[in-house]
């Protein structure tokens, strides 16, 4: 499925009935889901999140686009934040099963739209730019509302689409596709924007322009072609400014983070925290304006839990509570991951799953009349748990006093089984969700011959893939004895028994899957990938046997001794 997120900022943020006029626009286009809203006083500008299916997307667009040129006048706004429209920017974003050069063709489309049938002065920007100049946000803002006017007027100040005509309640907007941007803002202890400027020079790309003598007020330099001079900022793709914000009584390093594959958020926050020591002040918290991807945050976490030699073969939640601690993102407000992170507030409404049951549940479930789950999830699930207590042995043996120089190899030893663990458990609900496809294929008509066909068909696709999921159900179990193996024979010999548990359960997993695989391959009747399912199935039963066996030897031996 193709989705968007865009990600409007709209000039007004200190009036809640405006902004909910705004919000309610958008959640009236079906397919379209609101994942955020944040207002800003101090600002006075609100960030909207939303995704969708792109034409959904683009709808929800124009009509915010639409009320926000009814309900935000921007002759009195006023705010910390540059801005030179109701609708400031508006972003386009490829989620998923999308291209970016599609993308940019939905934010041409909406932005013809919206400067034809609104007839409000539209710039595009970013990738879905027509002129490199204009790539750059600062670029097409130039001059802000207040200079709007005189811009317009100029050939190289004329918008992209819409009239070229100042139209004083709505200003202008940007319309734009881009790669996903992460706002944030690092809090000093200082209430000097001066101060957070010069931080923010320090780290941003563009850095600051060189000068003679003071490097506050001194002349600027100029190259023999009267172009001034700019010193590099410390970080690639990282837009900043310093400001302000009376309502917190601090001055921030503002951010914009435009590639976190270049710059991710902890590298940010380290720089911005190196040169405010430098400069005599010092980093009390941070925030994060709008959502951010789950990846930033565990990335985040596991970088400081590298610095602090400690293992990051530990739950998520762990991880993203290491990061916001490490970075005070609570310290202006609660940072509620279930609010702020994409993936965890897009799978808010989603259908429950076996794994959210509690154990109990999940035992009753397995227990009942209904035939799923079964027994690959079963199988899935012992295989968890075996990954589960090789991962334990692993993170028990990274903290073991007195082992500190081996806390990374055992570290990477819980990482592994924690990936393993999560696929596992992906696997659980995977496999009662393959055998369903089963169900729902032998439950199509079979009246005419076309239908027969249909059905048949059919059936031999969705038990196809459920021979497919248990054989990786194996692959994956057999794969996690390595790592119980390594924890059995180098891991703290206290939990030797632990490991032999954990193989135990991986083999059993492994054995159960089997199972799983020959009896769903026994009805289809393409012959060549039978063949193959049960090749691959037999050495993989034939490795796993062979590890349990070499692990529980290694057991007997520590228990032994």
């Amino acid at each position: 499925m193709k989705l968007i997120e865009c990600v409007p900022n709209f000039s007004e943020g200190r009036n809640p009935a405006v902004i909910k006029q705004i919000a309610d626009a958008i959640e009236e286009v079906e397919g379209v889901r609101l994942l955020d809203v944040d207002p800003g006083k101090a600002t006075n500008r609100t960030v909207i999140t939303f995704v969708g299916a792109p034409e959904a997307v683009c709808e929800a667009a124009f009509r915010a686009v639409r009320k926000a040129s009814e309900v935000i006048d921007m002759r009195r706004h006023h705010g910390e934040h540059p801005r030179f429209g109701a609708t400031d920017v508006l972003p386009l974003i490829p989620i998923s099963g999308i291209t970016m050069d599609e993308t940019v063709g939905y934010a041409r489309q909406l932005g013809k739209r919206i400067g034809d049938e609104l007839q409000i002065p539209v710039y595009a920007y970013e990738q879905a730019a027509f002129d490199d100049r204009r790539r750059n946000l600062a670029c097409c803002r130039a001059g802000e509302y207040e200079g709007l006017k005189d811009k317009l007027a100029t050939p190289e100040g004329r918008p992209d689409f819409g009239p070229a005509t100042f139209v004083p309640k709505t200003g202008a907007v940007a319309v734009g596709a881009r790669n996903f941007l992460i706002a944030y803002n690092v809090n000093l202890n200082t209430t000097s924007t001066r101060r957070a400027n010069a931080v923010a020079f320090d780290v941003r790309e563009k850095g600051r322009p060189v000068r003679e003598g003071n490097p506050f007020t001194g002349k600027k330099k100029t190259d023999a072609d009267g172009r001034e001079i700019w010193q590099p900022g410390l970080l690639k793709a990282v837009k900043g400014i310093g400001w302000y914000i009376e309502e917190y009584g601090i001055a921030q390093v503002s951010m914009n983070l435009t590639d976190l594959t270049v710059t991710p958020l902890h590298a940010a926050f380290d720089a911005v925290c190196e040169r405010a020591q430098a400069r005599g002040l010092r980093v009390t918290g941070s925030e994060l304006v709008g959502l951010v991807p789950l990846q930033a945050m565990l990335d985040a976490g596991r970088y400081f839990l590298t610095k602090q030699q400690r293992s990051a073969g530990i739950p998520d939640e762990e991880i993203i509570r290491i990061a916001v601690r490490t970075m005070g993102l609570s310290e202006l407000s609660p940072f509620d991951p279930k609010k702020k992170i994409i993936e965890y507030v897009m799978a808010g409404d989603a259908a429950p799953k076996l794994t959210d049951k509690t154990l109990t549940g999940f035992v009753y479930e397995t227990a009942s009349e209904s035939p799923a789950p079964g027994g690959g999830s079963v199988a899935a699930c012992m295989g968890a748990l075996g990954a589960a207590l090789g991962g334990m042995v692993a993170n028990l043996s990274a903290h073991k006093p007195g082992w500190d120089e081996r806390w990374q190899t055992f570290s990477g030893h819980a990482e592994k089984a924690k990936d393993y663990m999560n696929r596992l458990l992906l696997l659980v609900d995977e496999d009662t969700c393959a055998f369903r496809r089963i169900m729902d294929a032998f439950a199509l008509p079979k009246g005419t011959n076309a239908e027969k066909a249909t059905r048949k068909e059919a059936i031999q696709v969705a038990t196809r893939y459920a021979t497919e999921v248990p054989l990786r159900i194996m692959s994956l179990c057999c794969d996690c004895l390595q790592v119980i193996k390594a924890m059995a024979e180098t891991g703290n010999p206290h939990s030797a028994s632990d490991a032999g548990v954990g193989a135990l359960a991986a083999h059993a997993g492994v054995r159960g899957a089997w199972l799983n695989v020959k009896i769903n391959a026994a009805s289809l009747d393409d012959k060549e990938f039978v063949e193959q399912c049960i090749r691959d199935s037999e050495i993989i039963a034939a490795r796993a046997k062979q590890l349990e066996q070499e692990i529980l030897d290694a057991v007997e031996l520590k228990i032994m001794n």
